[in-house]
């Protein structure tokens, strides 16, 4: 590596005797490497300082294409680290000068690196978003801006018609999102009994790939490795009781959503 590559780093993790996955690649192509800094392991890649210094950084952040493509390696990096040992996810652009700036970060955050990472051994994440797929009443247009509602009509489709009309929607469209928020709200008291701890995310913007419906719960639950079989079947039970909504399940994955203090998260 030379004076114009940065160091990319992945995760944290304790020394380990196993070897990565075949195929696993970084962000320059090619295997991560292991810096070793006492009992403590940063995986790292080498990238490019005209791409990884903060003015170019702050530029790449917002081009989505860009963004992705180096979520799914950090990801890709992570995940395969799981399969080996227990690995503390770091932000995704944890970036470092050099190796020299790797063991210092090693080192000024040592004991809290510690610390989560005994909290974290043997556990993984599961994250669980409900949607409301079908509202009856959700999908009704706005009348368009300037017109008048058809209020004067006559016959069939007279004004009163159709104001009796509207309001049933609106109150079928407001039945149905109360009815999906306690479903969430006893979906979420349920698998908390399940998990060491969980914490809830914003909701998805309904124009996200993959993210039809409308999310009204998105959570992520850390599992203890070995209690996951009897989470994931906890959770097929709930699904099988909560008709009208969809339950989506991920993971397991390396437990990011508590890989930092209460406060950060």
């Amino acid at each position: 590596m030379n004076e114009n590559h940065l160091r990319y780093v992945y995760a944290v993790t304790r020394s380990f005797d196993s070897v990565l996955p075949d195929g696993v690649r970084g962000l320059d192509g090619e295997p991560p490497r292991f810096l070793h800094h006492g009992d403590l392991v940063a995986v790292v890649s080498p990238v490019p300082a005209d791409d990884f210094n903060e003015i170019p950084l702050r530029a790449h952040l917002e081009d989505l294409d860009w963004l992705t493509t180096t979520a799914r390696t950090h990801q890709a990096v992570v995940s395969a680290l799981t399969t080996v040992t227990c690995p503390l996810p770091l932000r995704l652009a944890t970036v470092c000068r050099d190796d020299s700036g790797v063991r210092r970060l090693l080192e000024d955050g040592h004991d809290r690196f510690v610390q989560t990472l005994e909290r974290l051994d043997g556990r993984v994440e599961w994250g669980v978003k409900v949607y409301a797929d079908s509202l009856p009443g959700a999908d009704a247009q706005p009348e368009p801006e300037g017109e008048p509602a058809p209020v004067l009509k006559t016959g069939a489709g007279s004004g009163r018609d159709y104001l009796r009309r509207r309001l049933q929607e609106r109150n079928t469209r407001e039945t149905g999102w109360e009815r999906a928020d306690e479903v969430s709200r006893r979906l979420h008291a349920e698998l908390s009994l399940r998990a060491e701890a969980d914490t809830l995310h914003r909701p998805q913007q309904a124009d996200l790939p993959g993210a039809s419906g409308h999310n009204v719960l998105n959570a992520a639950y850390l599992v203890a490795r070995e209690s996951s079989e009897a989470f994931v079947e906890e959770l097929d039970r709930l699904r099988s009781q909560t008709p009208g909504v969809r339950v989506e399940l991920t993971g397991p994955w390396a437990p990011y959503s508590f890989a930092g203090t209460p406060e950060d998260r």
